[in-house]
């Protein structure tokens, strides 16, 4: 189980049908594989084909909430800059104006 000293990863996930899925954990393969088995996720149990186009050590599980409440208010276009890019931490939180 995590606590709150753990590092938090953000992540992206896109779908076969090229939709975005956005999330936060401590163990990127671990969740992964839930996604897979149809477990955590209501949203990706609908979507059988599935691969991380995006992931980023951020710090702390308050910095991932931030983080993640922030990328999910994107619209799809400001996310799919964000997979391009692949920004670092500093220059995400700076895209994010955090």
């Amino acid at each position: 189980m995590a606590n709150n000293a753990s590092q938090w990863f953000l992540y992206i996930i896109r779908t076969a049908k090229q939709s975005l899925y956005t999330g936060i954990t401590t163990d990127i393969t671990r969740r992964f594989e839930q996604h897979k088995n149809g477990k955590g996720s209501k949203y990706l149990k609908a979507h059988q084909d599935f691969s991380i186009v995006y992931q980023i050590s951020v710090g702390d599980k308050s910095t991932a909430l931030k983080i993640e409440y922030r990328i999910k208010q994107l619209s799809k276009q400001k996310k799919e800059w964000l997979i391009l890019q692949q920004p670092n931490f500093e220059q995400l939180l700076q895209s994010l104006s955090l």
